[in-house]
């Protein structure tokens, strides 16, 4: 079994589509851990607001079946249906796959969008905070604690099957801000 964390995303029927994604992600994966959600502006296309989460998981597939798996589950949301650009009902990008390092089936780990965006590092901060991102030689909590960017993330409220996954403290700290602070969200 390899642990994996993949970014999970939505800015069309939100709540519908990562919840969607979550029972298929469920039904593929066994036991999901999941972070909190995020909204944030989109980043590189003109776009709604997304809603982001980091999702961790302990899987048996190799690298290349569990990218065509979660394409699959994608397609299934209608993201290859899509006629609107700018609309994407579902993403699901492999962040980590155990401790891989460089391009592996067609696949770049671990995805550089970690480092880039706070809509990343911040779930995967909560999630998995003394992971070592592989080929940095630095904890994910490390790696948040020392993030500088300027794009505006803050946590919302959503729930899972009954479970909220958000925290309510987390929630009251949250507001809009051009630079979530980091620590608060990463300890």
């Amino acid at each position: 079994m390899t642990r994996i964390y993949l970014g999970v995303g939505s800015n069309t029927d939100r709540e519908h589509h990562l919840r969607r994604g979550l029972d298929a992600l469920e039904q593929l994966l066994g036991p999901l851990q999941l972070s909190p959600v995020f909204e944030s502006d989109a980043v590189g296309i003109l776009a709604t607001r997304f809603y982001n989460m980091v999702v961790a998981a302990d899987c048996s597939l190799e690298l290349g079946d569990l990218n065509a798996a979660l394409k699959a589950i994608e397609a299934a949301c209608g993201r290859r249906e899509q006629s609107v650009v700018g609309r994407i009902t579902l993403d699901i990008d492999i962040l980590l796959y155990g401790d891989l390092f460089g391009r592996h089936e067609g696949v770049l780990l671990p995805r550089p969008e970690i480092v880039r965006n706070a809509f990343v590092l911040w779930p995967l901060a909560l999630l998995a905070p003394e992971v070592q991102l592989p080929g940095s030689g630095q904890s994910i909590a490390g790696l948040w604690s020392g993030w500088r960017g300027g794009q505006k993330v803050w946590p919302v409220a959503f729930d899972w099957r009954g479970q909220a996954l958000t925290p309510e403290l987390l929630l009251r700290q949250g507001l809009p801000a051009a630079d979530p602070t980091p620590g608060s969200g990463a300890a």
